[in-house]
């Protein structure tokens, strides 16, 4: 699905500019290049697609039946929704953004941004023929519980107070039964021309990626310069002994990195090989796709400090929790 940007960065990167894709500047840039045009893609087409469908569609009625009694079946089919699209924890933030000014609950939105960069389906693959089914079962579980009960915990704190004025307003404005649409149009979808949702989803994709391009540069450009430059070796030579502090070390560890859940497999790989407990090295992992610095730089673009710290200790406890729970499963088994 995304070939068509890592061949971009193939051309730009190792034939135009020809640096060794062995380099590590060659491997940071192809990053760069390849992250941020499939982010700017994600972002205009996404945003457009779902202003689009809002300018058209009743959402009071989905707002109000993930609301409510059916708020919990909306954790999981926020989470199941993140478990089954292909996106990086950035490349997210896009569906983030439409959820919001749909007016969709804040703990259903937040369950599908944590899920969506822990699992999909190329990961779960590769986790079975590497861990077996009943540790990849496990991650599995693991993933879509952060998701849900992240979402929950940040409901009962009201988390939609704590985003950014413009998001705020958004999804008060849809919680209000004024959800946004054209001017001109009538209550009614039938009402509204093509022309006048087209006049809409334009308008407002122009707004969000006007407030967010230059974030997107700065949050993939520190994950790019990071990438690849963790001494070889490290890792495994300080957090092999299984104590128990090696878990949670290793989730600091993984917050300056960046990947996305199919590309940190190679990681995982290599530390297991050498020897590092499976609970550590998922640990590492998901900090690394999930509560990376990047991701944040481009979170506070919607979220405020205060949602941000909250949301980083979550899931710093998340991942180590179910880091010490994998590490002690793999060795009853």
């Amino acid at each position: 699905m995304f070939s068509i940007f890592t061949d971009l960065a193939d051309l730009l990167v190792y034939q135009l500019l020809a640096l060794s894709a062995d380099s590590r500047a060659g491997q940071a840039l192809h990053f760069f290049v390849e992250d941020t045009s499939k982010i700017f893609s994600l972002l205009l087409v996404m945003i457009y697609l779902i202003a689009l469908v809002r300018a058209s569609l009743n959402v009071e009625k989905i707002r109000d039946f993930l609301a409510g009694k059916h708020r919990l079946l909306g954790y999981g089919m926020g989470s199941l929704f993140g478990a089954i699209t292909p996106f990086c924890s950035c490349s997210s933030i896009p569906l983030f953004l439409g959820f919001t000014s749909a007016g969709i609950p804040v703990g259903v939105t937040m369950a599908f941004l944590l899920t969506s960069p822990l699992i999909n389906e190329v990961a779960i693959l590769l986790l079975l023929s590497l861990l077996g089914w009943k540790l990849t079962l496990l991650y599995l579980i693991t993933g879509m519980s952060v998701g849900m009960i992240g979402g929950l915990v940040l409901d009962r704190l009201h988390a939609e107070r704590l985003l950014q004025p413009f998001a705020a307003k958004a999804y008060q404005q849809a919680g209000s039964n004024a959800v946004s649409r054209p001017a001109t149009a009538a209550s009614t979808a039938t009402a509204i021309t093509m022309e006048q949702r087209h006049q809409f989803a334009r308008d407002e994709t122009l707004d969000i990626f006007s407030r967010v391009w230059k974030w997107v540069f700065i949050g993939v450009g520190l994950g790019a310069a990071l990438h690849g430059y963790v001494p070889d070796g490290w890792l495994e030579q300080h957090l092999h002994n299984g104590q128990w502090w090696n878990v949670p070390a290793a989730v600091l560890l993984g917050i300056p990195l960046y990947s996305n859940a199919t590309g940190i497999i190679p990681v995982m790989e290599s530390l297991l090989l050498k020897g590092l407990p499976v609970g550590t090295t998922l640990a590492f992992c998901m900090s690394t796709v999930a509560a990376s610095f990047p991701e944040f730089i481009l979170l506070k673009q919607v979220m405020q400090w205060r949602l941000l710290m909250i949301l980083l200790i979550m899931l710093l406890v998340a991942f180590t929790l179910a880091g010490w729970l994998l590490n002690l499963f793999s060795y009853l088994l």
